[in-house]
């Protein structure tokens, strides 16, 4: 009798994280809702502007992709749902009994999501700037993919919501808890700044300007905004936050069960 044996290597790893995020219903309702959200609010944003509105100073790629702000919710939700839902759910112990070496299972979930959500990120930043566009054609908003930084913007909004999402899918993995990974999101990465920018000292607000929100808030900005990092520097501060958020658990995937 042949016994078959499979090789466990880092493209099998890939396609099976790839085939279970697409055949989760989960992954459709968050991509979804995220793409809808930042479509929606664009589209409003362009039939509602007027251009003595007094927001001319606003950055046309800001102003058109407000709604990611929305769907950068929904987009973390999903990068907790990959890791601590798993968890949840127990396929965590199936999956590692099948990858005993652990580390090529984070670092796949984490290739598939970032992947995932630039690339549907950018296509909708586009198809929103373009419909928003239609609007905003007569204002003192109306803009070209053409211009000084435009595609860099788009481009750079998708980057930094891929960032965000993989900084999410590390503290799902490290938490192993759907509620407490979102919680640690919301309240570390969205509302800390908010309240540690309340403190009275420059020191505060220059390192704020390196938190993960408002790095990501430099990459999807057409022209430099006043008092903010270079974009590069912007991108450095983001990827490393992320790097950060995966390294915990990568050491903790080495030294403790898999029960959920």
């Amino acid at each position: 009798m042949t016994t078959l044996s499979y090789d466990v290597t880092p493209t099998r790893v890939l396609r099976s994280e790839w085939h279970k995020l697409w055949t989760l219903r989960s992954t459709w309702i968050a991509l979804a809702t995220a793409v809808a959200l930042v479509l929606g609010v664009g589209v409003l944003m362009g039939t509602t502007y007027t251009s003595d509105g007094g927001d001319s100073d606003v950055d046309t790629v800001v102003l058109t992709l407000f709604g990611s702000q929305l769907g950068g919710v929904c987009l973390a939700v999903l990068g907790i749902l990959v890791t601590a839902g798993e968890c949840s759910t127990g396929l965590a112990r199936a999956t590692f009994t099948a990858v005993p070496g652990r580390l090529p299972v984070l670092w796949a979930k984490a290739a598939v999501l970032a992947a995932t959500v630039f690339t549907l990120s950018f296509l909708t930043n586009l198809a929103t700037f373009l419909a928003a566009q239609v609007f905003l054609g007569d204002t003192d908003q109306a803009a070209a993919l053409g211009d000084d930084g435009v595609l860099g913007a788009l481009a750079g909004n998708a980057a930094g919501l891929a960032l965000l999402s993989l900084l999410a899918l590390g503290l799902g993995a490290a938490l192993r808890s759907v509620p407490g990974a979102l919680g640690a999101f919301i309240g570390g990465v969205l509302v800390l700044p908010e309240v540690i920018g309340m403190l009275p000292y420059d020191a505060v607000d220059t390192a704020l300007r390196y938190f993960p929100t408002q790095a990501a808030g430099v990459l999807g900005s057409a022209t430099p905004l006043p008092d903010a990092p270079s974009a590069g520097a912007a991108l450095l501060a983001l990827a490393l936050w992320a790097a950060a958020a995966l390294a915990i658990p990568a050491l903790l995937l080495r030294r403790r069960d898999v029960r959920g």
